[in-house]
């Protein structure tokens, strides 16, 4: 087995990360293989040359040096993590964390030093990748609220010409409906399009199915259908801080023979809940005061009894809300807005019936 000191020679020579060790001058004594991999220098061009010439000026590498110096970056003779650039052979400056400390000779003199560098090239491009999945995220959301109310208006507008079809020619009203169908099913092609750019490693909803019913409520020409005689009189509370979402939703179960009560959000909800009548809750999760989570486990604690089903836009769960809730019994997920009233009606039937059951 090689003597210890030659084998961190050889480790710190084979690191992938930039190694470089000066003398007490600054003059460069080690220049490992990821350093020259990284900065492009061969070791000839670095080694016995003033430590300065890795840095975009002098200024930067005296900066360096005196935080090696300063109690404020992990004590005296220690460096953690600094924040600097690097300038490559090329002339391109590389952000990069420096980890380093001073080297002592045996009289305990100051003699050298020693710095490992991270290179933050592709940390730095992953983070500007998430600010703008989260951009998409918020764009996502906010551009599918009012698709979905567009879509849902379509849907009971369509209803009435099925009404009307006995009566008179309505093929015209149903060419314009179909318009408005297809050109809003472009739109949220895009905007799911839009959502994917965040998508990543973000937790998929459809991951947390387990003993939830997961209803995933695509938008779909509306089929003619008789109503659920086990929703009539079902008195349900919809929680949701778009206004057209809850104006919409209120009208589609009031449809079906459902008792509708609305809430902003999940505090206005709270109020409702606690003056009692009702039977099921359906909740967006983003909501500003109280969110959907926030909702469900008060809702949980103090009315044990009462379902809920959470209702989102979102295909992923950034905030592991649903992941939780569903891991503490939540009755449901309905996500995919606009929503596809049958599909709706049956997550609405399934979640009533079981406490009645129960």
């Amino acid at each position: 087995m090689a003597p210890t000191k030659e084998r961190l020679e050889q480790l710190i020579a084979r690191s992938t990360d930039i190694v470089v060790a000066t003398d007490r001058k600054g003059t460069v004594v080690s220049y490992n293989d990821g350093a020259s991999k990284i900065l492009g220098y061969k070791p000839e061009e670095v080694l016995g040359h003033f430590v300065g010439q890795l840095y975009p000026d002098l200024d930067e590498a005296k900066r360096v040096m005196a935080a090696m110096r300063s109690p404020e970056y992990g004590g005296v003779g220690i460096c953690e993590t600094f924040r600097t650039e690097f300038l490559t052979k090329s002339g391109e400056r590389i952000p990069v964390a420096i980890s380093g400390t001073l080297i002592y000779d045996d009289a305990g003199h100051e003699d050298g030093t020693i710095g490992f560098a991270k290179d933050l090239r592709e940390i730095l491009k992953k983070d500007q990748l998430a600010t703008c999945g989260e951009v998409a995220i918020g764009l996502s959301h906010e551009i599918r609220n009012p698709l979905a109310v567009i879509q849902n208006q379509a849907e009971l507008l369509e209803r009435d010409v099925e009404r009307l079809a006995g009566e008179r020619d309505c093929s015209v009203e149903t060419e314009r409906l179909d318009a408005i169908r297809r050109e809003v099913a472009r739109i949220a092609d895009v905007v799911e399009r839009l959502g994917q750019i965040a998508a990543g490693d973000r937790y998929e909803t459809v991951e947390y199915v387990g003993p939830a019913r997961m209803v995933d409520l695509r938008s779909g020409r509306l089929r003619r259908h008789e109503r659920d005689p086990r929703l009539e009189g079902v008195r349900v509370l919809v929680v949701d801080d778009d206004g057209g979402i809850r104006h919409t939703l209120a009208e589609i179960l009031e449809a079906e023979g459902c008792r509708v009560e609305t809430a902003a959000d999940g505090a206005l909800a709270l109020a409702k809940i606690e003056q009692g009548g009702l039977d099921v809750v359906l909740t967006d999760v983003v909501m500003p005061n109280m969110d959907g989570y926030e909702l469900f486990t008060t809702v949980r604690k103090r009315w044990p009894e009462l379902p809920i089903l959470m209702m989102t836009a979102f295909h992923y769960d950034k905030d592991h809300i649903i992941k939780r809730s569903r891991l503490e019994g939540l009755e449901g997920v309905i996500f995919k807005k606009p929503v596809d009233s049958e599909r709706l009606c049956a997550a609405l039937v399934d979640a009533t019936s079981a406490r009645r059951k129960g």
